[in-house]
């Protein structure tokens, strides 16, 4: 049978996927570098439905870890993103929820044991509402103490994944130094080692997060600068900018789901409300 080459417009291109739901970033398509952002008229951007490739690559464990997989997905569901790396950190949630949205629908059911009795129960959340609270949400640009406007962003995707992946390996150290098998010196030896990487991880996060900070006539964008500042900066200026920075990152972050519990299970000891955290992995992101 002689081989049939494909030639002009593709008639099966009608049935290619379409774009399920359009997302208005919570960011504004701010905080993104030249290119990395098709941007629109309306600020709203179409959303296709996961391909059978991108589910697969969501399911390789070591594509998850690094990153690569949701960054692979995030450029095939979400078109207009082309460089998904660079994404602030709070948008990142949002393009999620966008993209299991228009692969699965409007629901996700989640399994939670009950506190206390260890009861397992199952709920339906609504996750566009979840996706209208992070978009209702406003970054604070801007810090003012001790007569200095800082400038911050927040963390591109890569950043967040690099900074994530070290604390693990930090977190993993400290682990160690519980071992009972090992000298007292050698413990001693590995928590300051381990101490000083966290803190060095800790500050180059607050470093990283600054692009720009005005003094009066002055205004500050060299990071070598900045970076210097960071490191002489007096304690409570640090702690304030740091605090911040951490109720900015809480706007962000999906809110637990508040659940009643039934008079049955008061009587059992669990309590009359408790929040069970709203997470997406493997085990619930697909359907």
């Amino acid at each position: 049978m002689p081989e049939i080459k494909p030639s002009g417009h593709n008639p099966l291109q009608k049935y290619f996927r379409q774009p399920k739901i359009y997302l208005s970033l919570p960011s504004g398509g701010k905080f993104y570098p030249e290119g990395s952002l098709e941007v629109t008229d309306n600020n709203e951007y179409p959303v296709y439905p996961m391909t059978a490739r991108d589910e697969l690559t969501m399911k390789t464990p070591d594509a998850l870890l690094n990153g690569q997989a949701t960054v692979d997905m995030i450029q095939s569901c979400v078109p207009n993103i082309k460089n998904a790396w660079v994404i602030p950190s709070l948008d990142l949630d949002a393009i999620l929820i966008a993209i299991r949205i228009a692969t699965y629908g409007d629901t996700m059911d989640i399994d939670i044991k009950t506190p206390v009795t260890g009861e397992e129960k199952s709920f339906t959340v609504d996750l566009r509402i979840m996706l209208d609270g992070l978009i209702s949400k406003e970054f604070g640009e801007t810090f003012e103490m001790n007569g200095l406007t800082i400038h911050v962003r927040p963390l591109s995707y890569r950043e967040f994944t690099d900074t994530s992946l070290k604390t693990f390996e930090e977190q993993r150290i400290f682990a160690l130094v519980n071992n009972e098998d090992m000298a007292e010196e050698e413990k001693l030896q590995k928590f300051n080692e381990s101490f000083r990487k966290l803190t060095d991880i800790t500050v180059g996060t607050l470093e990283k997060s600054i692009w720009r900070i005005d003094a009066g006539e002055d205004s500050v964008t060299n990071t070598a600068w900045i970076k210097e500042f960071v490191s002489n900066a007096e304690k409570g200026l640090f702690s304030a900018l740091t605090e911040h920075l951490e109720k900015q990152r809480e706007k962000f972050k999906i809110k637990p789901l508040v659940i009643d519990a039934t008079e049955d299970e008061i009587a059992k000891g669990v309590p009359e409300t408790y929040e069970v955290p709203i997470t997406f992995d493997q085990s619930n992101f697909f359907g």
